[in-house]
């Protein structure tokens, strides 16, 4: 028996009773900054959680635990459908990592290391920040990288664009200060004004490095990233909201703070990469169809890449259609359209309880049977843990 309470074997008999197919539970999170955007579908009395704010992420077979003010056991953490014990994805991988990851990966890496999350917020999220590794290592945490797309067919919002970076000459010409002046007074939004606006166009996404200064818009977003839940808040009010200042500081150390106060969060900042005169052109990432992925009824589509430390698909089944699908390592699932079935196991988009799986190695690297049995467009989002899709695609870099 393992201190997470479950064993080797208890997992070993959930895989193979289910075909290496894991069903798992919604992760629903509650955020206390700004207001939900009330898109997941849930009954209007859900989204309201008092102190801890509101519904306003759904995490994706996480086994990364939400790092909130206000603090509840196992959020942020998915669990496996099981017919009796709670089970946490977390524990299984813990456990018998080689069982769902593979051995040779399982030996490479230490767990998934990846979080895919939907995110739907009420107004655009406030000019912020994830630590690089460096600076995330000193509050214990990991880095954040991230990445966006933007599904079609949702409402986008009052605020459908991202504030991405640093206009050029702050970072070429060191007047990276000009930023905290913002942040001592933390008042108002007008920060943003040193930052560009990029409209969010559904079927499209981006990729942000962390240390990118960001303020994502208001459409609704389905997010990987590194796993981890590090930020640092620069913007002190959003509509009518204002940003408690605490956020500003929430991973970085005592220390550093009584050292610097505002101005170590600046030392967060990956220059470079803000004051990309081309930041669009590195980083924005529209899907991209992968050559011979289709096999008649379907096809797939690049939608997290330019970078090896996660990547995503999508795929789309035709109504009536079959596609075989096959794929390099384990990986998680959001059916997000239609319904029918996936190796055999019922699915359908838009519902809680038939949407979500983990695909374990063993199932993930055969081939596997998706059948749309509705009359729209099934469409399904895969999301690997890093370094399982070698042949990713990679933005051609436009220098300085």
């Amino acid at each position: 028996m393992s201190k997470h309470g479950i064993t080797r074997e208890q997992i070993e008999k959930l895989i193979n009773d289910n075909s290496g197919l894991l069903r798992l539970e919604p992760a629903w999170v509650a955020r206390n900054f700004l207001p939900p955007g009330r898109r997941f579908g849930l009954p209007d009395d859900q989204y309201e959680l008092g102190d801890r704010g509101g519904i306003c992420e759904r995490w994706l077979a996480s086994t990364t635990p939400a790092d909130n003010a206000v603090k509840v056991d196992n959020e942020g953490l998915s669990f496996i459908k099981t017919d009796g014990e709670q089970i946490t994805l977390k524990a299984a991988v813990k456990v018998a990592g080689d069982l769902v990851m593979g051995s040779q990966y399982h030996q490479e890496h230490a767990g998934l290391g990846k979080l895919a999350k939907i995110f739907d917020y009420a107004e655009r999220l406030p000019y912020h920040l994830h630590q690089m590794k460096e600076h995330a290592r000193l509050v214990g945490c990991n880095s954040k990288e991230e990445a966006y797309y933007f599904p079609e067919g949702v409402d986008m919002g009052p605020s459908p664009e991202t504030y991405f970076g640093v206009h050029p000459y702050i970072a070429r010409d060191s007047m990276q200060e000009v930023l905290l002046k913002y942040l001592k007074e933390w008042k108002d939004d007008t920060i943003l004004q040193h930052s560009r606006a990029y409209k969010q166009i559904p079927g499209d996404g981006w990729h942000v490095p962390a240390g990118t200064l960001h303020a994502p818009g208001s459409a609704l977003t389905i997010e990987l990233q590194e796993d981890s839940d590090v930020f640092a808040m620069l913007q002190a009010k959003v509509g009518d909201t204002t940003i408690d200042k605490s956020l500003l500081f929430k991973d970085v150390t005592q220390a550093d703070r009584e050292r610097q106060g505002e101005a170590s969060v600046l030392e967060m900042v990956n220059w470079e990469v803000n004051g990309d005169p081309y930041f669009y052109e590195n980083r924005h990432t529209p899907q991209v169809p992968i050559e011979n992925g289709g096999n008649g009824s379907g096809d797939e589509y690049w939608i997290f890449y330019n970078t090896d430390r996660f990547s995503g698909k999508k795929l789309v089944v035709k109504p009536g259609g079959t596609y075989r699908s096959i794929d390099k390592g384990a990986y998680n699932l959001l059916v997000w359209h239609g319904r029918g079935t996936f190796g055999g196991l019922a699915i359908e988009g838009q519902n809680p309880d038939l949407d979500e799986i983990m695909v374990c190695h063993a199932r993930a690297v055969k081939t596997i049977e998706v059948n749309n049995s509705s009359d729209v467009d099934l469409v399904i989002f895969k999301f690997f843990s890093p370094e399982i899709n070698p042949d990713v695609p990679m933005l051609t870099h436009y220098p300085a």
